[in-house]
């Protein structure tokens, strides 16, 4: 009776309501996929309409995923949307998993910055043209068939480009009308029209802390929902 009794008392004090739970997974290994790499950005607002969250950089060492850094993030003007769903000139940030082109800027790479960086000339152009060949491209000199109106010229955006990485999304085989020029860039005073920022320093944290041969990724998403970062 008494090693009953014991029994007893040692399965209730493990149901007790007091006992701390197990701390969530991390992040990225919650997620449906994260593109085979050992580099993850994560990017997470709370939900659709929030114009601010969180990013954390992530390293995949023996099998578990640990955080490298983080830092606030912003998001577009009037939230997120589905990156599928998503239409040009809505101030809004695409959700989904994508790689990082390549990096640029007006100012010189941090030293040790191991991906390719590409610096701003006072020429340079994000076409955001739809009747342009050149849409969703970065050009030396603004083509004969992107209008300056619907493109950017980087110079012009010195605090924002001062350092930044190209966001994969529509950049491989570009659908006319679901955007352009999303990129993770520095913060400007608000706000973006459909990137996500970061402040300086954070920025430049990322790109020494990127190693292309660990093929770094971007999630971005939200905390719940059909947009949740962990669906992607």
């Amino acid at each position: 009776m008494r090693t009953a009794l014991v029994i007893g008392a040692a399965l209730l004090s493990l149901a007790s309501p007091g006992a701390a739970p197990e701390p969530p997974a991390p992040l990225p290994e919650r997620m449906a996929d994260t593109d085979g790499g050992t580099q993850l950005i994560t990017a997470e607002a709370p939900r659709t309409g929030s114009a601010a969250g969180r990013l954390t950089w992530w390293d995949r060492r023996g099998g578990h995923w640990s955080p490298a850094g983080s830092a606030e993030a912003r998001f577009g003007a009037n939230g997120l949307v589905d990156g599928v769903r998503r239409t040009q000139g809505t101030d809004t940030t695409p959700t989904g998993l994508y790689d990082l082109p390549y990096a640029f800027g007006i100012a010189a790479a941090p030293a040790g910055t191991g991906v390719r960086y590409r610096r701003v000339t006072a020429a340079s152009w994000w076409c955001q043209d739809n009747g342009s060949r050149h849409y969703n491209r970065w050009t030396e000199g603004l083509p004969a068939d992107c209008r300056a109106d619907r493109a950017e010229h980087l110079v012009t955006y010195g605090k924002q480009y001062a350092r930044a990485l190209v966001i994969g999304f529509n950049y491989d085989r570009p659908v006319r009308g679901r955007g352009a020029g999303i990129f993770l860039h520095v913060n400007g005073d608000g706000a973006t029209a459909g990137c996500v920022s970061v402040p300086d320093a954070a920025m430049s944290r990322i790109l020494t802390w990127a190693d292309p041969d660990r093929a770094p990724h971007i999630a971005i998403g939200t905390g719940s929902g059909p947009t949740a970062i962990t669906r992607y």
